[in-house]
């Protein structure tokens, strides 16, 4: 027997060939990512749990404990308020957006919020500062700072954060609204379903993928932001990126320098956790995708 035309005696078709070179192709790319990510991933492993020299779970409950864990339950906390606040106001201005008759409005907004997205750092700092600062212009023009108005705290640095995560939200919801097909609700209405129903049952399924990454993507830029914080706040904010970079800097006692690695890897594991939540939903989510 020769078996099926067009395959060999091993029984490796032209299907299973253009899959062996497809992974042959994919072979630079995984060498990157384990060299880039998996060699420091291994070594703030090994630091985590290295204490003096030796192997101890010293450094991981230190970093679990006092200053440390404060700081650690900030940074959620923040990422949390900034993820679901940018979420929100970042898919009504994506929708504003794409039902817009205006393409100058649309483009307009789309390039801008590709330029926002990614305005960060000490820049971001000092443009705040120097607005709604203590002497800021408009806190000094609307007499702000006698009513109690702070840019220094917990909310100060949370609408710092919106300026960029808002936009990166509509950079990622606009492309799934716009993949909701004028048909479904043409449909939805022609059952006598109303706007609430059509939102309920067919838009928000629908997009509940794209709105799940987006809060996912939203934490992270938030959970991992420092420069920003570190130039506007300093330590008036307990994070656990202040933290990590004080800890780099030498501000630890002797023989605690392997600190900052534990709280990096609190770091990854509340990442893992968040993912480890966001995949479920997001498979079950993708079926109406289908």
């Amino acid at each position: 027997m020769t078996g099926r035309p067009g395959r060999t005696r091993t029984g490796r078709g032209p299907l299973a060939r253009v899959r062996s070179a497809g992974w042959l192709a994919a072979v630079p790319l995984l060498v990157f990512y384990a060299v880039v990510f998996g060699g420091p991933a291994i070594m703030i492993l090994i630091g985590a749990f290295t204490v003096q020299g030796e192997p101890g779970l010293g450094n991981m409950v230190e970093s679990l404990q006092g200053g440390y864990l404060v700081a650690l339950i900030g940074s959620v906390q923040l990422s949390a308020v900034v993820a679901i606040a940018g979420a929100v106001l970042g898919t009504f201005l994506a929708q504003a957006v794409v039902t817009s008759r205006s393409r100058l409005l649309r483009e307009g907004v789309l390039t801008a919020s590709g330029v926002l997205a990614n305005f960060g750092g000490v820049p971001l700092a000092f443009l705040w500062i120097a607005t709604l600062g203590n002497a800021g212009v408009v806190t000094t023009s609307l007499g702000l700072s006698t009513i109690g108005w702070s840019l220094y705290n917990f909310w100060g640095l949370a609408l710092v954060y919106l300026y960029f995560s808002v936009p990166l939200m509509v950079l990622v919801m606009a492309p799934a609204l716009d993949g909701l097909r004028p048909q479904w609700r043409e449909a939805a209405q022609n059952s006598g379903a109303s706007a609430w129903q059509f939102w309920r049952w067919v838009g928000i399924p629908v997009l509940a993928p794209s709105l799940l990454g987006g809060v996912v993507l939203l934490f992270g830029g938030a959970f991992a932001a420092y420069a920003t914080a570190a130039a506007m706040v300093g330590a008036t904010v307990p994070l656990i990126t202040l933290q990590i970079g004080d800890a780099l800097s030498g501000n630890v006692l002797v023989g605690h320098e392997n600190v900052a690695l534990a709280l990096s890897l609190d770091m990854i594991v509340v990442a893992g956790l968040v993912m480890a939540v966001y995949l479920p939903l997001q498979r079950r989510s993708a079926r109406w995708l289908r």
